[in-house]
């Protein structure tokens, strides 16, 4: 079974790239590139998918359909939005809604096309598959 996990690094690999080339070619934070490959993120923002199709030399579809959005079937979208609210407001200590057990939460940090600073809350469970992604 293919995963995002597997092509994103099999491409790199392929172009000789390491995580912080490939972060770098991309303009994205090397921290995304990690959680990619380590399984734990999921979902990528547009942008953020746009700029590893292009750098990996494929259509950002063969990406997005490798991709899955596991909190989105789960979880109430209050809920979601709770804790995204939680997470920047610096809020520690937080369990997964669907399993109890604790949460890995920090705040991406990116930039939109004029140069504004947007803070993207993230999450993911320590037992179960479930992540929140902005």
């Amino acid at each position: 079974m293919k995963t995002l996990a597997r092509f994103i690094q099999t491409k790199r690999d392929e172009l000789g790239l390491t995580q912080k080339g490939l972060a770098l070619a991309a303009n994205v934070p090397v921290d995304i590139i990690e959680e990619v490959e380590d399984g734990k993120e999921l979902f990528l923002p547009v942008t953020v998918r746009q700029a590893l199709a292009k750098v990996l030399k494929c259509d950002p579809m063969e990406i997005k359909q490798l991709e899955k959005d596991i909190s989105s079937n789960i979880i109430s979208p209050e809920i979601i939005e709770s804790l995204k609210n939680l997470i920047l407001n610096g809020a520690g200590g937080l369990k997964c809604p669907k399993c109890g057990a604790p949460l890995v939460t920090r705040i991406a940090k990116m930039y939109d096309l004029e140069d504004n600073l947007i803070l993207h809350p993230k999450a993911h469970c320590t037992k179960c598959p479930f992540q929140i992604h902005s």
